[in-house]
């Protein structure tokens, strides 16, 4: 089954409507995350480009925000881009293992690639093996001990639009397997 954006969209947008007033929206230059204002009654995940990663990415991070932060644009959180030094870039990579290893969830409810995102091309640093390793870990907490409620009912709406009947399994999850 292919991974459209308008497929994301109808399956995040008919589930978190009516429960979150959020709704997914295709298909800005950047991504981003602004809540609801006097010109727009729902909260917005905006996703770069048309890419299913980017708005599986996005998804999760909205997913690991807590009440409070849905409320600010960007979740609140600061963005240095492109270019970090090492230092600059072991702090993105510590509020990135959650949001990163939802990704690696929802991949794999939609059987779709994931791929680590070090978000840092022009720094020439990517992706370290420590967070490859505590993002894996981070996954299998919550496999084992299970998913915040959104991220449980996105990776639901997945699993039943792109894999029917095929529940996950901690095995379907390995380093070897993600580039």
């Amino acid at each position: 089954m292919q991974h459209t954006p308008e497929h994301a969209v109808r399956l995040f947008n008919t589930l978190f409507v009516p429960t979150y007033n959020t709704e997914l929206v295709c298909c800005e230059s950047e991504p981003i995350y602004r809540p609801a204002d006097a010109e727009h009654p729902h909260h917005r995940i905006v996703f770069a480009h048309g890419f299913f990663a980017s708005a599986l990415h996005e998804i999760a991070h909205w997913c690991v925000a807590g009440k409070e932060r849905r409320l600010l644009e960007d979740f609140g959180y600061w963005y240095e881009p492109d270019g970090r030094s090492a230092e600059r870039q072991a702090e993105f990579e510590k509020v990135e293992v959650k949001p990163q290893a939802l990704e690696w969830i929802f991949s794999q409810s939609a059987d779709f690639q994931f791929h680590f995102s070090a978000d840092n091309l022009s720094g020439g640093v990517g992706a370290s093996d420590g967070f490859k390793q505590a993002v894996f870990e981070q996954v299998q907490d919550y496999l084992q001990l299970g998913l915040p409620e959104r991220a449980r009912m996105w990776s639901d709406a997945l699993i039943n639009h792109y894999r029917p009947g095929r529940p996950l399994q901690a095995a379907e999850f390995s380093l070897e397997k993600v580039f």
